[in-house]
């Protein structure tokens, strides 16, 4: 893949109102690699004027052979001119391709200058640091006879802005096929690249902390794209450049299992692309091998995964739930925005009908709270950050009785989204009250709780452990108020009762909501649940 004939498979030839253009004179399958150039000049490096550009341009037309000259100057030039150095400064303006580390530099070069700009291209132009060469490689399949085409553009955006940037930069108007839609085509077009160009610019303005404080509404953000691309047909263009997000989101988390994933996918794209020779296809071949080589691996480790592993584990049958797993209890951060279809907790693009596609629960310790004109409490989440939580249900709180409220009391809150507040901070706005309860326990003790009972329930063959001092035996005795916990003598039930707190932790045990909460398949969706919480388990 990405090697060329010995023959071109190009002509030059003329193009009705574009000039001269690389037309195929055979058949191109998606992947090749058209034409490998070096440029015959560049404008170098540190260029800071004009003057200086046209100095450097004067210098080097003028070492070029006389066939170089003549092909050069018959290029086109939208620049007016008053002498051949500036006429020669307005052709490179025109027709230089970005070349050289961090496409700093301009270069001329004989065959690649020739391509036609198209907003649909079917080439990508590339400059291989590891060749010292521009590349063009089809980026989808290339009859015979038609035109080879690759972008001007900076991004793809909706056709108004295209065509301003077109006529600003290059002074013509395009009418390639995507700029020609009907207008019911155009602007279902214009639609999808507006909301691409619209997550783009989200996802770029969370920068590197944004991959982990914001990981899962970033990772969906990535992952509509994808959706958005794929759409009529795989567009590998748009993928080529979402798909290195994904990777960088995961293994920032350290999530290795799809971390490799995303690599894999980034690899095929890469070399049909840019070329397999390319520097891109080195690094995630590598990254395929071992994700950890990169430098965002160990910024976080909340998505922690081996490299066979599937991040989200299917519940075992009689498996509880585990109140720190991030998936069924985000944190704030990830949870879904009020306003937006992340993929990873909705299946519908249309907001009127959006439908989750599994449970979620927000849980987070009471900070403080008053009730000026509604109840409002500052909380706190499972990642130590607080936000505010306005009550705007029918009674502003009321119907919450002033026993449940309570600094170190954990809130739990079904199908929790973010809400911008005008007033304050982004936060939650409560209005259904059955998608609240409000356990007596600290968050960090209910977690603690979910982690013991994980421990303590479980049986086999006949062996339990002891929530007192941990043994494991057959002669267990049930606790008689929550029925949760077992122990081996009475000796320790006291013990656990009056010095390990078992007391307070017996009254959330015996709570029906915090019984179904644990049975609840939180990855099966049929229906909204709400509180009281009931399963088959608890009903």
């Amino acid at each position: 893949m990405g090697a060329t004939t010995s023959l071109p498979m190009y002509a030059v030839e003329d193009v009705p109102g574009k000039g001269k253009g690389l037309i195929a004179t055979e058949d191109i399958p998606k992947g090749t690699r058209i034409t490998s150039e070096k440029p015959i000049f560049t404008s170098g490096e540190h260029v800071g004027t004009m003057e200086q550009l046209e100095i450097r341009i004067h210098q080097q037309v003028g070492s070029l052979s006389k066939d170089q000259q003549r092909e050069f100057c018959s290029m086109e030039n939208i620049y007016p001119y008053n002498n051949s150095t500036e006429r020669w400064r307005g052709i490179f303006r025109t027709n230089a391709l970005p070349m050289g580390p961090e496409l700093a530099t301009g270069g001329i070069f004989l065959k690649a200058c020739r391509i036609n700009h198209a907003c649909d291209n079917n080439a990508q132009n590339f400059w291989n640091e590891n060749l010292d060469q521009l590349t063009i490689h089809a980026v989808r399949d290339i009859v015979k006879g038609e035109e080879i085409t690759i972008s001007y553009l900076r991004s793809r955006r909706n056709r108004r802005a295209r065509q301003e940037e077109l006529r600003e930069n290059f002074k013509f108007t395009c009418s390639c096929r995507l700029c020609s839609l009907p207008p019911d085509q155009s602007r279902d077009s214009d639609s999808k690249l507006d909301r691409v160009h619209e997550l783009d610019c989200v996802i770029e303005e969370g920068g590197v902390p944004g991959l982990v404080s914001s990981a899962r509404r970033m990772l969906g953000y990535v992952d509509e794209q994808v959706r958005l691309w794929n759409e009529p047909a795989p567009d590998e263009v748009g993928l080529v450049r979402a798909y290195p997000d994904a990777f960088q989101i995961a293994i920032a988390n350290g999530d290795l299992a799809r971390a490799r994933i995303f690599a894999q996918r980034v690899v095929p794209l890469y070399m049909n692309s840019i070329g397999d020779e390319s520097p891109g296809v080195a690094q995630y071949s590598k990254l395929v091998r071992d994700p950890t080589t990169h430098d965002y691996y160990g910024m976080s480790m909340k998505w922690k995964t081996t490299l066979d592993e599937k991040r989200r584990k299917e519940t075992a049958q009689g498996q509880l739930a585990d109140l720190r797993d991030r998936e069924t209890f985000p944190c704030f951060d990830d949870l879904p925005d009020e306003q937006d279809l992340d993929t990873d907790y909705f299946e519908c693009r249309d907001m009127a009908n959006r439908r989750p596609v599994r449970h979620w629960c927000f849980l987070a310790e009471i900070q403080d709270f008053n009730s000026f004109i509604r109840l409002q409490m500052t909380v706190k989440d499972v990642d130590g950050a607080t936000l505010p939580l306005f009550f705007h249900t029918n009674r502003r709180g009321d119907e919450l009785p002033q026993s449940q409220i309570q600094k170190g009391y954990t809130v739990a809150i079904l199908y929790a989204v973010r809400h911008a507040f005008m007033s304050c901070e982004p936060g939650i706005r409560h209005e259904n009250p059955q998608m609240m309860k409000i356990f007596h326990l600290s968050l960090d003790g209910l977690q603690s709780l979910s982690e013991k009972v994980q421990n303590v329930s479980t049986e086999l063959d006949g062996v339990r452990t002891c929530h007192g001092c941990g043994q494991k035996g057959t002669s267990r005795k049930r606790c008689g108020r929550c029925s949760s916990v077992w122990y081996c003598t009475r000796v320790c039930q006291k013990a656990d009762w009056i010095e390990e707190g078992h007391k307070a932790e017996c009254k959330v045990l015996k709570d029906p909501d915090w019984r179904a909460m644990l049975r609840l398949k939180w990855d099966e969706f049929d229906g909204h649940v709400h509180f009281p919480l009931r399963t088959r388990e608890t009903s």
